[in-house]
């Protein structure tokens, strides 16, 4: 009788060698995220950030966030689109820390398989990458962590961390905010990487679309529209602080625009925000479309068209809606702040949007 062979790391589904493999194809495109602050290389145990950089500011605090892309992350995995899911993560994670009017300085990702194809993690790590550049930041690590039995062979999940730095006294939020501020509103992408649950159960399961369906609305594919990437708003909202005078920021992500701008308004005030201003994409309205969904669910689970918001005095806007306008964003005003009053809440969406 031939005796049992050993057990292996390999043979229990970890494959170190793939692994190695990956973290060589996905070196060029980390190179390209380097700023001048960054030490090392990839390969290491920690990235490493020349903090002596920050000694210019006078009282740096630092914003750090942490995010994932949600179940867009099966809509890549069917199409097997692997280079845009990482702008997503760059965007859930940067735009929340440009919010308080930070500089984003340096990110780390983790990427989950269940099996490590090379060619497929280093497309994550690319789009991740190439994420980063658009936000002004470096990639300067991170993690692949291969999960047998738990994960399917083609299953994977993303997440990552990022830092950013902010003067104390540049510090941007609530308190900053007066009766007679303007909110001026930034289109989004799409449906950016919020609400996927959602819109997956109203069109697979309720409407039998398929990704492949070509949807005339959007001049392509169900599934290109589903994988439009999260714009990235980091170095459009800090070149509005330099023009401009800027109170507060909120990115809209998961909970909608009202719940999300509500976390910037200081107690006292209101914000009220103009439908009519703007006219949804074509994805929204398919969503509350097939699955019969009732606006107030739509609103307070996607971002509706709008991905970013600024609230600015008055005197601002004019130089503001340029700036944006100048940098390719299409923004708009959508309302303004007044005095809390009987508003219960301090957001509200308020008309009907434009045909």
């Amino acid at each position: 009788m031939t005796p049992p062979t050993g057990a292996s790391y390999a043979a229990a589904g970890v494959d170190i060698e793939a692994g190695d493999r990956a973290v060589e194809l996905m070196k060029e495109w980390v190179r390209k995220t380097q700023r001048p602050e960054v030490l090392g290389g990839l390969g290491g145990f920690a990235g490493l950030f020349d903090a002596s950089a920050l000694k210019r500011y006078e009282r740096p605090l630092l914003a750090s966030a942490t995010d994932g892309v949600g179940t867009k992350v099966d809509i890549a995995r069917q199409m097997g689109v692997y280079d845009t899911i990482g702008h997503d993560l760059v965007a859930m994670v940067m735009d929340d820390i440009v919010v308080c009017g930070a500089e984003p300085l340096f990110m780390t990702d983790y990427i989950c398989v269940g099996k490590v194809h090379p060619e497929r993690v280093a497309a994550i790590v690319k789009g991740i990458a190439e994420g980063c550049v658009l936000a002004g930041c470096a990639l300067v690590g991170g993690e692949t962590a291969e999960h047998p039995g738990l994960l399917g062979p083609d299953d994977f999940d993303v997440a990552g961390a990022g830092t950013g730095v902010v003067e104390a006294d540049r510090l941007l939020g609530a308190d900053r905010i007066r009766a007679g501020d303007v909110v001026i509103a930034m289109a989004s992408s799409g449906l950016h990487s919020n609400g996927y649950s959602l819109v997956r159960h109203v069109l697979f399961d309720r409407a039998g679309m398929r990704l492949e369906q070509r949807v005339e609305e959007f001049g392509r594919t169900l599934g290109e529209e589903l994988l439009e990437p999260t714009r990235i708003y980091s170095l459009d909202c800090l070149a509005l602080t330099r023009t401009a005078e800027v109170h507060a920021f909120s990115h809209i992500t998961g909970g909608g625009l009202a719940a999300n701008l509500a976390r910037v308004i200081p107690d006292g005030l209101h914000a009220a925000v103009d439908r009519s201003t703007w006219t949804p994409g074509a994805v929204f309205d398919l969503v509350g479309t097939a699955g019969r969904v009732e606006r107030l669910e739509l609103e307070k689970t996607l971002n509706m068209g709008v991905g970013m918001m600024a609230v600015v005095p008055a005197e601002s806007v004019d130089v503001a809606l340029t700036t944006l306008a100048d940098r390719g964003v299409d923004a708009w005003v959508a309302g303004e702040i007044t005095e809390r009053g009987e508003h219960p809440t301090g957001a509200t969406l308020t008309g009907d949007h434009a045909a």
